[in-house]
């Protein structure tokens, strides 16, 4: 396998997992229909940059740091490395809970904001 390029991030974590509840998937159904593919991505930033954010697919330059953890309903889900570092040993669920956060994330005009949930895995 090459080294990853910007165009190209980490090859799918082994560690991690993501997974998402019914409300998320449902919620990821509809804003498929009314954007096309989609992707997550979640970096280590403060505020809403910590929260997992939902994109038309490719709108997001991902980087060589990026790891890729999976896909939820049929959508990547990305992290970035210094973040993965800190929860790779964690099992993750995407759910979504009432209000607006305030970054450029698809669902935020829906009133609701997708979050993270996590527990502790041996993985």
């Amino acid at each position: 396998m090459s080294a990853p390029t910007d165009s190209q991030p980490a090859p799918p974590a082994q560690e991690a997992q993501i997974g998402a509840t019914q409300e998320a998937l449902a919620l990821l159904t509809k804003l498929i229909a009314n954007h096309g593919p989609l992707m997550f991505h979640q970096s280590g930033g403060c505020c809403d940059g910590s929260a997992p954010m939902c994109y038309p697919r490719g709108e997001l330059r991902l980087g060589v740091r990026d790891v890729l953890l999976g896909e939820v309903g049929g959508t990547p889900f990305y992290m970035g490395g210094d973040q993965y570092e800190r929860w790779k040993h964690t099992r993750l669920t995407l759910d979504i809970v009432p209000g607006r956060g305030s970054g450029f994330s698809l669902e935020a005009p829906e009133g609701v904001r997708f979050i993270i949930r996590s527990d502790l895995c041996s993985v």
